[in-house]
């Protein structure tokens, strides 16, 4: 490996291990054992070389929890597949899930973090539409990612607050497929009749 790639290990595994707020550029060197210079060099700034880590950590884990999903795109049985999927691999995901929320609560703190992290949202919220419906990657549209990819991304970020907050209490891959499975119903209820006025 090169000294680009070599830094991209080091900087996943600082972001692992101490999150973005306390990893030093002196972190990165140590971990990835490049110079302070290549930092620069190959990504511009610290900053945008652990966003470009965290992105390639979520691309990981989006793989994983990929492996051996089960039934057919967008039925109840691939949902379930997804999110049992997800759980099975909080372990490793926890970190990943913390340093994200870690920029989300910073607020201004971090503004060239949050921007580089709010433009992978859109990647990530294509790739849980084409995980959770089976549509290839390339054929999810602009409309489908920014409506159903939003969907799923929120439902997403609640479970991941949920394990985060209390694994013991946070929601099973059953427990979450029957709140879909119920919401589902709610809303597929007809409309009441509106009362004629007296």
């Amino acid at each position: 490996m090169g000294h680009r790639e070599d830094l991209l290990e080091g900087a996943k595994k600082c972001l692992v291990e101490k999150g973005f707020v306390h990893t030093t550029a002196r972190d990165l060197v140590k971990a990835s054992g490049a110079n302070l210079a290549s930092i620069g060099y190959h990504y511009g700034s610290k900053d945008a070389l652990l966003a470009q880590a965290f992105t390639a950590l979520m691309q990981e884990l989006g793989e994983v929890f990929q492996d051996g999903v089960e039934g057919g795109g967008g039925s109840l049985e691939r949902f379930h597949a997804v999110w049992e999927g997800l759980l099975a691999h909080r372990e490793a995901a926890g970190p990943v899930w913390s340093a994200g929320l870690e920029v989300a609560l910073a607020g201004d703190r971090m503004p060239q973090l949050r921007e580089l992290l709010a433009a992978s949202q859109v990647e990530g919220r294509r790739g849980l539409v084409a995980m959770l419906t089976g549509t290839p990657l390339e054929e999810v549209t602009e409309r489908q990612e920014r409506t159903l990819g939003s969907f799923y991304q929120a439902l997403l970020n609640g479970l991941m607050v949920q394990w985060l907050l209390d694994p013991k209490s946070a929601a099973s891959a059953e427990e979450f497929t029957e709140g879909m499975r119920a919401a589902a119903a709610a809303l597929a209820r007809p409309e009441p009749a509106a009362q004629p006025e007296r």
